[in-house]
């Protein structure tokens, strides 16, 4: 983010990216019923066949990526995006705060700020429950925070082409800000970074 958008951090320093190679995105995070399907389990903590599954640990996410990629007839092979890949689609085209605007409301977003005007729902939502994106992407900003495949570090502020992020590191990326997270922490530049271990 640029270093005079409203609720910047040090660590999202402003640089250009280039993808060359094409991927697909899921258009909502995967969902309760998804999972349970591949996995046989539901570790979600708030219920709902329809919302995202929550409660799982980077390792969690790679074991129902092997699982799914386990069972696929679609001759793919089912990865958690880059940073970079899941930036470029939550933006969809966009470069203010989110891809909705300069800032969100409890109508748009399923998010935790209390000195907000609007509702505070105090869960999550069903991963369907707000307009998409312009590139039909759903709730790219809160609800529940998403995976990425990176090692968590601070950006090099320079021009780079495909980039996946350090070799190695103690902690994983996610995006996206959850339920219970002010606006700040859902803008599409936001990073936030936890121990990939389950515990």
């Amino acid at each position: 983010s640029p270093e005079d958008e409203a609720g910047h951090f040090e660590n999202e320093e402003q640089h250009w990216v280039t993808l060359t190679d094409g991927y697909w995105l899921a258009e909502t995070t995967c969902t309760q019923a998804l999972w349970e399907t591949v996995m046989g389990e539901n570790p979600s903590k708030i219920k709902g066949r329809s919302k995202p599954v929550d409660s799982v640990s980077w390792d969690d996410a790679q074991k129902f990526l092997d699982a799914i990629n386990e069972i696929s007839k679609q001759g793919l092979e089912f990865v958690l995006p880059t940073e970079a890949q899941w930036e470029y689609v939550c933006r969809a085209g966009t470069s203010t705060a989110f891809n909705l605007g300069s800032s969100i409301t409890s109508d748009q977003v399923n998010f935790g700020d209390h000195a907000a005007k609007g509702v505070y729902r105090e869960e999550t939502v069903e991963a369907k429950s707000f307009e998409p994106n312009a590139w039909g992407f759903y709730q790219m900003h809160g609800n529940v925070y998403e995976w990425c495949n990176d090692w968590y570090d601070q950006y090099e502020a320079v021009d780079q082409i495909n980039p996946e992020g350090p070799e190695f590191g103690d902690d994983r990326v996610l995006r996206g800000g959850g339920w219970i997270d002010d606006a700040r922490r859902c803008r599409s530049a936001f990073r936030f970074r936890v121990c990939a271990i389950s515990a």
